[in-house]
């Protein structure tokens, strides 16, 4: 199993902690500590060590920060993790305070005194959020005081170990591009900008761009690692080498010069040295590296790092591998979905089914000759009102078994060799009601429409996120969350720079793979989501009196939507022809890829027309 269901996290833990946190803190002479949710690289899924914030308060979400004071202590969470956030913590101890609305930043800004000093870690802060600490600082007259050593890791006494998990090289024939052309790109653009060097801190680019993969980080295949590369001459790349056998030793020293992982800070240290002009990504790199760089007099150019766009603009290798990944995952789906329907639902818990999932994947995977790598992430798998936690993670305390007349969300994903695959499916334990059908009907006219959406060049995702919400708003409903996140090339499950959100400010360029999961969500009740995963194709002039190319999204995921929740009458005859079409193409393209009689019946009747 790729998932475990462990409790990882007690609030009772929390009071006692976070007291030898504050006696730490008057040791150090601060008012104040931020712990964010984050590591030296800005990682969104964190190796164990990192897990501070998780350690600290009980919140295991993936975002997150906790602002600790002699008298308070605050974990602010976003909409995804509001009632997450309240199970893992022990109210008496810790506050939840938005961290969209009123993140720490505007918290200090509304609550800090005069003269207070105020600490956090640089390494675990990037250089952008480091400046919005000071602009509060100075607006308010507070003091910043940036650590050289994390007070928290000094009282974490069985703090895990750095990852030590082994390399592998990503072949030309998955990558569709060498690793030497990808360098000799990014150095070009370095050069374009008049910088000496550009400093790669995000795992992903590094990754991507030296074609290799990893386990350092849960369900993500990264290598924990650092690189430096020059406008010219060899790059320098800063990992553990005992991660490396032969062959990969082999090939990485052609592209780069290897360093210690440890080695990493020194190297800025001597790049401050003899470099002017030096790129970071300020959204990306931590403050403590800019400001080595700033002490060593090094102008900095604060640009997108460099490897995002090209890395999010998949070539042709990659979406052909992302569609092969697609079926292959759809099968399982279908396999998966087929045996579910043939449970009586009182019988099924939320463990047994996604183990049952990760069971279908793994022997899908192994009978068409790809074997499945890991889970993109933690299966969702939440019945009835767990349903309606956005992200919830199904643990041995927190199990519930299934009822009748409920619906189960199913939030799942997987990692192969050729790509990566997110897919959310609701599925109605017995007959579902009026109220659920409406609801699930109002999310689906969300997904067709963004399914469906045309748009210019330089359109982007804020400009299309009001479209999946329109059903939902005319009935006064929402949801919390963006509509889409990037997904990488098997790599991160949530890859910058695009995706559909109230915030999403990059523009769709060809090639770029987006999630599109409209939701809906009652707590105590029910919760609803559909995804599925789609990706830009090129531009082109509409046929019947068009003037201006248009770009179009064409949908990679490959799994029946429950027509069971469909209430008809709320979706136009467009709307029925989208999905008619889509179960047409699932049932083609997935019936060949089915051995059993039984799950391929199954399929003809969940695809049948509406």
């Amino acid at each position: 199993m790729f998932q475990t269901f462990d409790v990882k996290s007690d609030p009772s833990t929390g009071p006692a902690r976070l007291a030898a946190l504050r006696n730490k803190m008057t040791d150090l002479g601060v008012d104040a500590l931020l712990v964010p949710h984050g590591d030296e690289h800005q990682n969104e899924y964190l190796p164990p060590r990192a897990e501070r914030l998780a350690w600290l308060t009980g919140f295991t979400g993936s975002a997150g920060a906790c602002l600790v004071l002699a008298d308070k202590a605050v974990v602010f969470v976003d909409g995804r993790y509001t009632l997450q956030a309240r199970d893992q913590t022990d109210a008496g101890a810790f506050e939840i305070g938005d961290l969209i609305s009123q993140g720490p930043v505007k918290w200090l800004e509304a609550n800090a005194r005069k003269r207070m000093k105020v600490a956090f870690d640089p390494w675990l802060h990037s250089a952008a959020a480091a400046t919005n600490l000071k602009r509060a600082a100075e607006a308010v007259g507070f003091e910043l005081v940036a650590l050289d050593d994390n007070p928290l890791d000094a009282i974490w006494t069985d703090q895990p170990a750095l990852p030590a998990e082994p390399v592998r090289i990503q072949r030309k024939e998955l990558a569709g591009t060498t690793a030497k052309s990808k360098l000799r790109d990014i150095q070009k653009a370095v050069r374009a900008q008049k910088a000496d060097a550009v400093i790669a801190t995000d795992p992903t680019s590094i990754c991507w761009l030296f074609n290799i993969r990893g386990n350092d980080v849960t369900h993500t295949p990264l290598v924990l690692s650092w690189a430096i590369i020059p406008a010219r001459g060899m790059a320098q790349l800063f990992l553990d080498e005992a991660k490396l056998g032969i062959e990969e030793n082999a090939y990485l020293t052609q592209l780069a010069d290897l360093h210690p992982y440890a080695d990493f800070a020194d190297a800025i240290d001597a790049l401050a040295k003899r470099a002017k002009i030096v790129m970071v990504d300020p959204n990306q790199c931590a403050e403590a590296i800019t400001k080595k760089l700033e002490v060593g007099g090094v102008e900095l150019l604060k640009e997108q790092d460099p490897c995002a766009l090209p890395r999010a603009c998949k070539n042709r290798v990659e979406l052909k591998g992302a569609t092969e990944a697609h079926k292959r995952d759809g099968a399982a789906m279908v396999t998966f979905l087929a045996w579910l329907d043939a449970q009586d639902a009182d019988t099924l818990d939320e463990i047994s089914v996604a183990k049952k999932l990760e069971a279908c994947r793994a022997e899908t995977g192994k009978r068409l000759d790809v074997p499945l790598r890991d889970l993109s992430f933690d299966t969702i798998c939440g019945s009835g009102p767990n349903g309606a936690i956005v992200h919830y993670r199904v643990t041995e305390a927190t199990n519930r078994r299934m009822n009748s007349g409920e619906l189960l969300l199913m939030d799942s994903g997987a990692q192969y060799d050729d790509g990566t695959t997110d897919i959310t499916r609701v599925i109605p334990l017995g007959k579902p009601n009026d109220e659920y059908r409406r609801h699930f009907t109002l999310v689906l006219k969300g997904m067709i429409a963004i399914s469906e959406v045309r748009f210019p060049e330089g359109t982007r995702g804020v400009d299309l996120d009001g479209l999946a919400r329109r059903a939902l708003w005319a009935e006064g409903l929402d949801y919390g969350h963006g509509t889409g996140h990037g997904i990488g090339s098997y790599l991160a499950v949530h890859e910058g720079p695009q995706n559909i959100s109230k915030r999403g400010m990059a523009s769709f360029q060809t090639g770029m793979i987006v999630s599109n999961e409209p939701g809906y969500y009652r707590t105590g009740s029910h919760g609803i989501r559909i995804e599925n995963l789609v990706y830009v194709k090129p531009s082109k002039v509409p046929k019947n009196g068009g003037e201006i190319p248009v770009h179009a999204f064409e949908t990679l995921t490959l799994c029946p939507i429950d027509r069971r929740l469909v209430d008809r009458k709320l979706l136009s005859k467009q709307e029925r022809r989208w999905l008619n079409r889509y179960h047409a193409k699932v049932r083609r393209t997935l019936t060949p890829l089915l051995e059993d009689a039984d799950t391929i019946a199954w399929l003809e009747q969940a695809t049948n027309r509406i």
